[in-house]
């Protein structure tokens, strides 16, 4: 589903910062400092991916993340604001639910779902996520979700069948 090869200006990405860590190493000298940033760029019209970076300090973090999001960008079918379907995803001890909403709902979701959403361009969504609430598991997991999601254009051509028999049968 997820599209490795898409090409776009830096310009247009927006990026959004979701959790920064503060990561503890002990040595022989003392205690080293490092911090871990997990980042999600998307240009809010159907493109997203999400990055992690590592440093020394917490600039440093965030834009190595923003680099890492840029690799790894999918497309995403965006409908009126919506998305096409339902659709339920699972990364490791966090799931997550996503369901369309008639326009005006906005976005129901909370922390880092809330962010990828937000990058992806989707304005009214339901959203619950179960089990785990890190943040990493739930962006990935989220991004899961929606590279999952088809639109009635990419079943048409999936079954190769017409527009009109996808919705009629």
């Amino acid at each position: 589903m997820a599209d490795k090869n898409i090409k776009t200006s830096d310009a247009e990405l927006k990026d959004k910062l979701v959790a920064i860590n503060r990561v503890t190493k002990v040595t022989k000298g003392g205690r080293t400092f490092s911090f871990s940033a997990i980042v999600v760029v998307g240009n809010e019209n159907g493109l997203i991916g999400w990055g992690l970076g590592k440093a020394s300090d917490v600039v440093s973090a965030i834009s190595k993340g923003v680099d890492a999001a840029k690799k790894n960008l999918i497309k995403v079918p965006v409908l009126k604001g919506t998305i096409p379907h339902e659709q339920l995803a699972r990364f490791g001890g966090a799931e997550v639910f996503i369901k369309p909403a008639s326009h005006g709902t906005g976005v129901k979701a909370g922390g880092a779902m809330r962010a990828v959403l937000e990058s992806v361009g989707v304005t009214d969504v339901l959203a619950k996520s179960k089990g785990s609430s890190n943040p990493h598991n739930l962006v990935k997991a989220t991004i899961e979700a929606l590279g999952e999601l088809r639109d009635a254009h990419t079943i048409a051509d999936q079954r190769g069948v017409s527009l009109d028999k996808v919705f009629n049968g």
